[in-house]
């Protein structure tokens, strides 16, 4: 049986992946037929096909009553792609910062991470209760109306993003293939059916393997769920690096935790609320604290070097470890 949902496991992320990239080509295709924008292409397609398989997980584990699941994953996705996949492409080459992403699109992701915490860890840490809990002990929630709010938010974000690329538009680069509009559909329909299938698959096999070793879900949905589903992100952003696409190897992380913790939880917690653990309001704040973090080394020289590189893969590395001890 663990054999059996080692593999599951796998599938279920080769699906996710596999899906992901089917729906960008399928979606950005279509969207070029229709003359829309490379650059709204890459904003909005591009980044939500990327953030495909952590809304599919987390959308899963919600409405199969995995909550840990659901919102750990959100949250160590994002920690995965600022420390392990900003990291490895500035190891392999220093990543220089954009002046529209430092100005604009981080301090988005920072504002709507704190917003998070305080929404989810406010009341528990203002009275005292989170440190008075066990790890596991219920101390917040992702209400209703704080998913309406971030999906509000997110669709505003969007407008902008849209309404800014149109009034400075990009060149069309050419390098999206032509296909049939049939042939973008199938495309679409045969990404999300993978999406959707790998997710739900990857979220039974995590919960299994949870089971059956004595862990907890925040534990796999922080580490082996999150890294699952932010290959995609990883792959994507040290491709542009060794290609010398350094704002795409940028833009693609800070982008994608954007979905992630507005569209991704907002979508979840609108099904059904996702009640939060004292565990992770600890690994919401660790996020707030690296984000923050990034953002000042981005800053002080608008670069990432190699030795903030090689920090950010230490600090993920301790984050995990602090993870397992508790």
């Amino acid at each position: 049986m663990l054999l059996l949902n080692i593999v599951v496991l796998i599938a279920g992320f080769f699906a996710l992946i596999k899906g992901a990239d089917v729906f960008v080509d399928g979606s950005a295709a279509l969207a070029k037929n229709f003359k829309i924008p490379t650059l709204i292409i890459g904003l909005t397609v591009a980044a939500m096909g990327t953030s495909a398989p952590e809304l599919a997980v987390s959308v899963s584990a919600g409405l199969q009553g995995a909550n840990e699941i659901a919102f750990s994953n959100v949250v160590g996705s994002n920690l995965f792609n600022l420390l392990v996949v900003l990291g490895a492409c500035a190891v392999i080459s220093p990543l220089p910062v954009g002046p529209v992403a430092l100005k604009r699109d981080y301090p988005v992701s920072i504002a709507v991470t704190l917003f998070v915490l305080a929404a989810v860890g406010g009341n528990a840490i203002l009275s005292g209760e989170l440190f008075k809990s066990g790890m596991y002990d219920n101390v917040g929630a992702v209400t209703r109306p704080v998913a309406g709010i971030l999906i509000a938010v997110f669709a505003a974000y969007i407008l902008y993003l849209i309404i800014d690329a149109k009034r400075n538009p990009a060149p069309d680069d050419g390098e999206i293939a032509k296909m049939s509009n049939m042939k973008c559909f199938a495309f679409i329909v045969i990404g999300l059916v993978l999406i959707v299938v790998g997710g739900k698959a990857v979220v039974y096999a995590a919960r299994e393997l949870a089971l059956a070793a004595g862990v907890s879900e925040t534990l796999v949905g922080l580490t082996v769920v999150a890294l699952g589903t932010s290959l995609p992100e990883l792959v994507t952003s040290i491709v542009a690096a060794r290609k010398g696409e350094m704002d795409l190897a940028v833009g693609n992380v800070i982008g994608s935790n954007i979905f992630n913790i507005m569209l991704i939880l907002g979508v979840s917690a609108s099904m059904r609320p996702i009640a939060v653990n004292a565990a992770s309001v600890y690994d919401t704040a660790i996020l707030a604290a690296v984000s923050i973090l990034a953002y000042i080394f981005c800053v002080s020289r608008r670069r990432i070097n190699r030795i903030e590189g090689a920090v950010f893969l230490a600090a993920y590395t301790a984050a995990v470890v602090f993870a397992a001890v508790r």
